[in-house]
């Protein structure tokens, strides 16, 4: 079974104090303690954040650790991966973080993980990465259409409802056809694909939702997807 999940925000870097969407990705292995490896690439693999994902994740009974590409503290990456329950990839530019991915094929051994059983999870760049292309704001000052991995198919909008500027640029790139219709997730929501298509939108806040806009008829649509609250 090949499992994708996809944060638009939250989880332990947005909500330390809501551990419902981390509890949720590790709660869909099969290991009682699942190892969990954070790549923190995105990032430039900021100290802080690490720190922060090892607090969180070992708070969950589980097994942390980290992938560094500037400081790799092993020469068989592929093995390392292949042996995790869990992959958790961090925000921040994605087009950097894809960059440094490619060049190291770590692109190539996260497709064989996923293969493999391994959890593909992550948020914001982490969540898009997966798809065929996202909105980034990875060039300053404006957000972009960006061709990821295409592990799934279409699109990924992360922070839909957290920053004002996400929900009318995917409208007008859907529109002009820059971008495949695809998903986007408010900030406390993911969607959670498995063998390539959409099992469940989780969230962790009552209100946070997932959407799937498309074009039909030369107009834009947004469809709300059933949500299932983690919180009761």
């Amino acid at each position: 079974m090949e499992q994708i999940i996809a944060l638009g925000g939250g989880g332990f870097s947005m909500e330390p104090e809501n551990p419902a969407l981390d509890r949720y990705i590790l709660e869909q292995s099969e290991t009682a303690k699942p190892k969990v490896c954070f790549l923190p690439q995105a990032s430039g693999e900021n100290s802080d954040y690490i720190i922060r994902f090892y607090t969180a994740i070992a708070a969950l009974d589980s097994y942390a650790s980290h992938l560094s590409l500037f400081k790799p503290h092993t020469a068989d990456v592929e093995d390392f991966i292949l042996s995790q329950d869990v992959i958790y990839v961090g925000g921040g530019n994605t087009k950097s973080m894809l960059a440094l991915w490619r060049e190291w094929k770590l692109d190539e051994i996260l497709r064989r993980a996923l293969k493999h059983g391994v959890i593909l999870a992550g948020i914001s760049a982490g969540a898009i990465c997966w798809f065929e292309q996202g909105t980034t704001d990875s060039i300053p000052g404006r957000l972009t259409a960006l061709s990821c991995l295409g592990y799934l198919e279409g699109s990924c909008s992360p922070h839909y409802d957290g920053e004002a500027e996400r929900r009318p640029t995917l409208h007008r790139l859907v529109e002009s056809g820059e971008i495949l219709p695809g998903y986007a997730f408010d900030d406390g929501a993911a969607g959670h694909f498995i063998n390539g298509k959409l099992h469940q939108v989780v969230s962790s806040r009552s209100r946070a939702k997932g959407y799937y806009v498309d074009k039909v008829n030369g107009q834009v649509r947004e469809a709300i997807l059933d949500t299932n609250c983690l919180i009761v």
